[in-house]
């Protein structure tokens, strides 16, 4: 059982310090994990990574009304990055409030020619095919969670989902071809 495994036991038992272990133990890789997210959000994002990983880990282990139990480490990751999708989410829903502005158009100064390219994917809009997918196949809206949300490998995915290597890349092939097609979609009609 490894260090991490065990203190995420000692939390679920209710140990009040274990969650001050963890963080120590846990940070550099949910920082990473952030700034790998907000790399893909448009230019000019105000959340940083080190509040992403803070605001996800509080999530995780501080106070609230639902209790959380962790299987091992990547279950715990999987969870870590399914908490910072919702926090980019809800805050790319705040912005495109009106009370916040949503009805403007920003207008991007280029600066340079070395300007930092537009996301690929509107996360909004991902995160309305992922939600889509999860309803059709959760396995496969799981793994691309595991794969763009939590950075991990397909094969690192497939343990976590208890999946073959073989069966993970059908899946994720899959799941790939089935966003690209519902964004498409939604972008077209949208």
């Amino acid at each position: 059982m490894s260090e991490v495994t065990r203190i995420l036991s000692q939390i679920e038992s209710g140990d009040p310090s274990a969650a001050e272990k963890l963080l120590p133990l846990v940070y550099d890789e949910l920082r990473k994990l952030a700034a790998a997210k907000l790399a893909h959000e448009k230019p000019g994002q105000t959340l940083q990574a080190t509040a992403l990983v803070h605001e996800a880990y509080l999530r995780l282990v501080g106070p609230g009304d639902c209790e959380q139990a962790w299987d091992n480490r990547g279950h715990f990751f999987a969870a870590a990055a399914e908490s910072m999708r919702r926090i980019l989410v809800e805050s790319a829903r705040k912005k495109k409030r009106l009370k916040r502005g949503g009805d403007r158009v920003r207008q991007e100064v280029v600066l340079s020619e070395w300007a930092a390219p537009a996301p690929r994917e509107d996360l909004l809009a991902l995160d309305e095919a992922l939600t889509d997918l999860a309803a059709v196949d959760q396995p496969a809206a799981e793994l691309v969670k595991l794969r763009y949300f939590a950075g991990l490998t397909l094969p690192e995915a497939a343990r976590v989902l208890g999946l073959s290597q073989r069966s993970a890349e059908r899946l994720w092939t899959y799941a790939r071809a089935w966003l690209h097609e519902a964004i498409q979609h939604t972008s077209a009609f949208g």
